[in-house]
């Protein structure tokens, strides 16, 4: 799933001087290269998705966690990422972004052989601790490149150079699917993570020689306390909602890492309020706009990360497509982004942010319910029209919220609004994936026994268990009678189809408290989402 994410500096950091001439489109081309490492990654994982978990026989709960994980590292760490470039200057925490994120990447490929020399650790283990510190590093860059190239274009050229930015991360988003596809089908799914190895050091390279910048003339404080009670509410939410399905809804397990997030969320919004620097100052809130705004986002990537998370396992475990082959399935949503983020700008430029994303909002929703109706042998036309428009439906959502939730934001907060906004998506995206999981499997527990009609009395309990984990991926296990493998797969689409039947109401949903926001303000080059 492509979903870059930019985050708005605050204005406080001094001038980007940039080196090679100070040519500012030569610090583009560097920034440009560390983004590019994450859009790829961002975009194949789903590709690999279905190797990973045959390869090291990772659970349905395993895998929410390596896109989770990551997600929730992305956004609570975004907002301390951008005060962290005021305090040691933006080149330098970019540098250390990149650095990271190409040898995290490498660690997540060497997953199997850092288990074996790690005692207590699994394969599977390392892979979503390192996608965690993948996050993080993540966090770092995004800010930072933003900040970077506000500071090198000047007023009449940063829209141009913006952009470039998008057109960039358009084409990352598109080559990604390709790129993972090609990779995991010829090589491995490893492959896919090494391949940040060297585009992270062109871009360290690069960046080393061509950005030269000042560090924020108004220093920040980071609020780690902040940082910290946010970082355990989200892990307590979405480790419930991940495990809960196995331990039971009313289990004391359950019931007590519930509590744990009610007081770390309690802790965090009344430490919020008495920080003299807090991590998200609660005054922001008081803007309605602003408040709407942020749920609007969160239920956006709610829908569209929580029920795309599942289409790589039905292109290549339901439907028998190869890698590559479900790559190019996804390639209409991607591409469609590169044609319909500028549209977005231009209809909100002339009929307002409200009423352009309301009407996104429904072509979304309309998107997701012909994805409800996909069946088993769909075709690519099948597949590509609603791609296609899911990528129309979405990108005025994308753009568009950058005027809601930043224009709406005072001044000398539009760094931390421009953090809330792409933190809000990140939390979206993790909650969808943990709660769609969570009513696929239950819904295929429901309804596996009834596809396997009399066969399912003579299945024991724990063999008929490890169907019910083989059909969340849409995979039969070897060996088993071609009925089995059918209710496996009829299964697998009964709660695929449940999903996008939730993200439909919850994009319907988002339209209508679209209609209860107001524009803000223009800012001149506010960096957007691009999805």
């Amino acid at each position: 799933m492509a979903h870059a994410k930019a985050v708005d500096a605050p204005s406080s950091h001094g001038p980007v001087k940039t080196g090679a001439g100070g040519n500012p489109w030569l610090v583009l081309l560097a920034v440009s290269l560390g983004v590019i490492m994450v859009m790829l990654d961002g975009t194949v994982v789903g590709i690999a998705n279905p190797s990973i978990q045959a390869d090291l026989k990772a659970s349905l709960s395993d895998l929410q966690w390596v896109t989770s994980g990551y997600l929730l590292a992305l956004a609570v760490f975004l907002i301390t990422a951008g005060k962290l470039g005021d305090l040691f200057g933006h080149k330098r925490v970019f540098l250390i972004g990149v650095a990271g994120f190409a040898v995290s990447s490498v660690g997540i490929g060497l997953s199997a052989e850092l288990a074996d020399i790690i005692p207590g650790l699994s394969p599977v283990g390392a892979l979503i601790a390192l996608r965690v510190l993948q996050g993080l590093f993540g966090a770092l860059l995004q800010p930072a490149a933003l900040a970077l190239l506000r500071g090198a274009f000047p007023g009449e050229k940063l829209n141009q150079a913006m952009g470039a930015w998008g057109a960039i991360i358009g084409l990352s988003s598109a080559a990604g699917p390709i790129v993972g596809g090609l990779l995991v089908e010829n090589a491995s799914w490893e492959t896919v993570f090494f391949i940040n190895a060297p585009v992270g050091l062109a871009a360290l390279v690069l960046g080393t020689i061509l950005i030269k910048d000042n560090r924020a003339q108004t220093m920040a404080r980071i609020d780690w306390l902040g940082v910290l009670l946010l970082s355990g509410a989200m892990f307590s939410l979405v480790w419930t909602i991940i495990k809960a399905p196995e331990w039971g809804w009313g289990d004391s397990t359950t019931l007590t890492f519930a509590g744990l997030f009610v007081v770390l969320i309690g802790a965090f919004i009344f430490w919020q309020s008495r920080a003299s620097q807090p991590l998200v100052p609660l005054s922001l809130f008081k803007n309605a706009s602003i408040s709407i705004g942020t749920v609007l986002m969160m239920m956006v990537a709610f829908a569209m990360f929580g029920a795309m998370f599942f289409l790589g396992f039905f292109f290549q475990g339901v439907h028998g497509l190869s890698p590559l082959e479900a790559g190019l399935r996804m390639l209409p949503m991607s591409a469609g982004m590169i044609v319909a983020s500028p549209l977005a700008g231009m209809a909100i430029g002339r009929l307002g942010a409200k009423i352009t994303m309301a009407t996104g909002l429904l072509i979304t929703a309309f998107s997701m319910f012909l994805m409800s109706q996909l069946s088993i042998d769909a075709s690519f036309i099948e597949s590509g029209i609603p791609f296609l428009l899911l990528a129309f439906g979405m990108s005025p959502v994308f753009v568009g919220a950058t005027e809601i939730i930043v224009g709406n934001a005072p001044v000398n907060l539009t760094g931390v609004a421009g953090g809330l906004q792409q933190s809000a998506m990140q939390v979206g995206g993790a909650l969808g994936t943990a709660i769609l999981g969570a009513v696929m499997a239950g819904e295929i527990s429901d309804k596996l026994p009834g596809y396997l009609g009399p066969a399912a009395q003579a299945i024991p309990p724990a063999q008929l268990t490890g169907l019910e984990k083989a059909a969340a991926f849409g995979t039969v296990p070897p060996g088993l009678p071609q009925q089995i493998g059918d209710a496996v797969h009829n299964a697998f689409m009964d709660g695929m189809h449940v999903a996008f039947l939730v993200s439909t109401g919850i994009a319907v949903l988002t339209a209508v408290l679209t209609l209860f926001v107001k524009a803000g303000r223009k800012t001149e080059g506010a960096p957007v989402h691009m999805g």
